[in-house]
């Protein structure tokens, strides 16, 4: 099966495989909007983890905004000391490491 992209309501496109768009099209319109930050200045390290949360949600299939915060007075309110960190309805989940997919799922 290819990939496409399905242009959604956020800032940037989601790539999905074709024959799950539509089913998570439905899904994403029925649930609330899960908001995912990725803090970080914009190191190879933070893109990896913004990559691995993007991955996440398409595989899990659901409804999220995916945003990038590299304003570092931001990224001190969360008390984060050290980058890539990743926060999930407000709630830093994890900090100062690169995350995997299967563990960004978890938290999804």
């Amino acid at each position: 099966m290819g990939l496409g992209y399905i242009s959604s309501r956020w800032q940037e496109d989601i790539v999905l495989d074709k024959g799950q768009a539509g089913l998570w099209l439905i899904q994403a319109c029925q649930g609330e909007t899960m908001k995912i930050e990725i803090l970080g200045t914009g190191c190879p390290k933070c893109r990896m983890l913004e990559e691995n949360a993007r991955k996440a949600v398409a595989e899990k299939k659901v409804n999220a905004e995916i945003v990038k915060v590299t304003d570092i007075g931001k990224i001190m309110e969360y008390g984060v000391m050290s980058t890539p960190a990743i926060a999930i309805d407000g709630e830093v989940k994890a900090s100062g490491r690169l995350i995997s997919p299967d563990e960004i799922k978890k938290w999804l």
